[in-house]
């Protein structure tokens, strides 16, 4: 109510202000995205959800392979059931031969920059020089009855030529059989591969981009088919999976989706723990036992098994073997849901995965249904793998390894903790809400930061968060800006992938949440997306749109500054202006005395006030004059408003924007018996003009102190301009001075 008063009271001496734009850079920071995004239609609508006509192919695979442990190569053939859901007439099919970006010939390596120097770390040479002979061996392409069908390999792209063409609503069933050799993944790096263990001679399987896998056709794209380069990773659609996987017989196998013959390939011990785990909410079962692992690793079975493993409604499968895993599991209750969250980790992992791992993975599921949805899918599963982070479907390999005594750090385990709820966290992002990774790493690698990080502040004590609050990207948005590029950035034209499509967008959502929305608000429409969304294929106007439309929020200027452009915040407390009402008698001449401009503070050379100490500057409320009101302008009481007005305390602050990006002001106040008060205006008080502001603020007490951005909410790159009076840094030499106690 104060602030109402005053702004109506002293209409002549303070003024609303609109700023013209001839004499400043308009940037147009508050203009709607509008023309930026796609048109809305039936598919896709303006709201945000998903049209009437939205529709999506669907890929269903039976795939059999075996693993081999002696030659380290893996032999399979799939055949993949194609739906047509797309109005389109299709005469040919694209797969993705991920497995290509490791054979000779590869672009990754033919494109990346290189350079010499007089001494190289040997770690940046084994691409080079390995005689690796790695890419998928196409054996056969066929039809449903046996006839070969023309296929083109184009680098990491395979075009299939259908013998009939699939008309819409039709399906079409064709098989491919392949084999590669496994990679060295502690030698040449990899989302897969194998880790060889010399103490024990056995080796530790991370299987994935595995299989040829359907491309993406949908209506943004038609068919998603951009080579992958390593980076920008894929774009894949839902289907259900059929997969028999042979391995040695004292492998245990986590995969994708459920087992489906576990009888045969469990021992009679192992089965009963497993049944256990499933209803065991309190601590995990451990299944297969270090003990047992152990003795496994010291004799190896001559025989095959195959595990048989279904799974419906996923966009990829995965997997990962190994004689020398431990194996735990524990159930989670999620809304009406009981998955399996489960462990897979040899004895070199221990006693740190025992510990945190499978807890992780359930802290994980939990965390993010209460944001997104409840996890819909039987298991999630956390894989143990030197130097890996990776995610796909229900299971995921991540690092985090203790010394070989057993001890660890406190940084090895929260690095392990948050990579393992990071790539647990994958399976709703992109996993289930199923965004193009090729194209926008940002929102399956940016949204999926933010939501470990609300994990990790709500389910651990003081874990050291990298990314996702403000403060975390106030060193790379005040970098040299020919190294930055905008969120909305290709993913293999991204200069600081890890800045830019993790760290900057879940700060970005951090802030959405925390400043500009509030909790309440930004969590509702959050999940609105992930509802919306869960199971189909969103773009970011779908996610922009999404937002706004579930919150009443006008969020084009924040989408505008954080995601188009590559500003920084640094907004500056320029100036500060102290006013009292003056008594003043009235004059029917307008000969009233007015108040001087400026004000009494203390100022330094350049004119601008440095502190309070010298009092404030009277301001004169006059009578309103009659030409001032309008047909429909209501009228006030001159009288009762400076009766309001006096002894109160005014305060002119005029704001710069210096780094360009608009936000919110976050005021506080300190008063003179110590109290404090924070004041927050919407980032709009920028919309006239985008470079300096003013804003008058009535309090009953003295101000002695100003600070902006207080609990720094904002990620402003410089915050010695956010106070006043201004805090003087001591120079190199009074710090000398200081410490020598003269």
């Amino acid at each position: 109510m104060k602030r109402k008063l005053l702004l109506i009271a002293i209409g002549a001496a303070l003024v609303f202000t609109t700023y013209g734009q001839d004499d400043q850079d308009w940037k147009q920071k508050f203009e709607q995205l509008g023309t930026m995004l796609p048109t809305p239609n039936s598919i896709r609508t303006g709201s945000g959800a998903p049209g009437e006509n939205y529709w999506q192919q669907k890929a269903d695979y039976i795939i059999n392979v075996e693993l081999d442990d002696e030659k380290q190569t893996i032999k399979g053939s799939e055949t993949i059931t194609y739906t047509n859901n797309s109005p389109d007439k299709l005469t040919y099919l694209w797969l993705q031969l991920d497995q290509n970006v490791r054979e000779k010939e590869t672009n990754t390596t033919k494109v990346r920059p290189s350079t010499l120097r007089d001494s190289i770390p040997a770690k940046f040479f084994p691409e080079v020089v390995s005689d690796y002979d790695g890419g998928f061996k196409i054996t056969s392409v066929k039809d449903a009855k046996g006839n070969a069908l023309p296929y083109t390999i184009n680098k990491t792209m395979m075009r299939i030529d259908l013998s009939t063409a699939i008309a819409p609503g039709g399906t079409y069933t064709f098989s491919v059989a392949w084999w590669w050799n496994i990679n060295d993944r502690m030698a040449l790096g990899g989302r897969g591969g194998y880790e060889y263990f010399p103490e024990d001679d056995n080796y530790s399987y991370t299987i994935a981009q595995w299989y040829p896998r359907m491309a993406v056709y949908d209506d943004v794209n038609g068919w998603q088919n951009k080579q992958f380069l390593g980076r920008g990773e894929f774009a894949l659609s839902f289907g259900d999976f059929e997969v028999n996987i042979t391995v040695p017989s004292d492998h245990i196998i986590g995969a994708t989706g459920v087992l489906q013959n576990p009888e045969k390939v469990l021992t009679t011990k192992e089965l009963e723990r497993f049944k256990q785990a499933k209803t065991s909410f309190d601590k995990p079962v451990i299944i297969v036992t270090q003990t047992e692992a152990e003795a496994k690793e010291k004799v190896k079975s001559d025989k095959k098994s195959t595990w048989t493993y279904k799974a419906q409604n996923v966009r990829d499968f995965a997997f990962a073997t190994s004689r020398k895993y431990i194996w735990d599991a524990q159930a989670v209750k999620v809304g009406d849901n009981t998955p399996l969250a489960m462990s897979y980790y040899p004895k070199e992992g221990n006693p740190l995965w025992e510990k945190e791992s499978t807890l992780a993975v359930k802290n994980t599921l939990e965390t993010y249904s209460k944001y997104t949805i409840d996890y819909p899918y039987p298991v999630a599963i956390s894989v143990h793998g030197a130097s890996i982070g990776m995610e796909y479907p229900m299971i995921c390999f991540n690092f985090g390894r203790p010394d070989k005594d057993g001890t660890y750090s406190d940084r090895t385990k929260y690095r392990m903790i948050g990579v393992i709820i990071h790539e647990v966290g994958h399976n709703f992002f992109p996993m289930i809400i199923n965004s193009d990774e090729r194209q926008w790493t940002w929102m399956d690698e940016g949204l999926n930061t933010f939501v470990q990080y609300r994990t990790q502040e709500e389910k651990y004590d003081n874990f050291p968060a990298r990314r996702g609050p403000a403060t975390s990207m106030i060193n790379y948005m005040k970098g040299d800006k020919s190294f930055i590029r905008p969120i909305m950035t290709n993913s293999e034209q991204i200069m600081q992938f890890g800045n830019n499509a993790y760290g900057k967008p879940a700060a970005a959502m951090n802030i959405l949440r925390e400043t500009i929305m509030g909790p309440a608000l930004f969590d509702k429409a959050f999940k609105e997306y992930a509802t919306r969304w869960a199971f189909k294929s969103p773009t970011p106007a779908d996610l922009f749109r999404t937002l706004e439309d579930a919150s009443a929020v006008d969020l084009d200027w924040f989408w505008r500054g954080w995601f188009y452009s590559v500003d920084n915040v640094d907004i500056a407390v320029d100036e500060v202006k102290w006013f009292r009402l003056k008594e003043v008698t009235e004059d029917k001449e307008k000969k009233t005395k007015k108040a001087k401009k400026g004000d009494l503070n203390t100022t330094n050379s350049s004119g601008k006030a440095t502190d309070f100490s010298n009092g404030p500057e009277e301001i004169s409320v006059i009578d309103t004059d009659e030409r001032y009101y309008g047909e429909f302008q209501n009228r006030v009481d001159d009288n009762a408003i400076r009766a309001k007005l006096a002894g109160k305390n005014m305060y002119e602050i005029k704001f710069k924007n210096v780094g360009g990006l608009v936000m919110p002001l976050i005021i506080e106040f300190t008063f003179t018996d110590g109290s404090k008060q924070i004041e927050r205006i919407p980032a709009e008080i920028w919309r006239y003009n985008e470079k300096e502001v003013s804003k008058v603020f009535l309090f009953d007490k003295e101000v002695t102190n100003i600070v902006l951005d207080p609990n720094l909410e904002t990620a402003d790159t410089n915050v010695e301009d956010n106070t006043f009076p201004k805090m003087e840094n001591a120079s190199k030499l009074d710090e000398f001075k200081s410490k020598k106690g003269e």
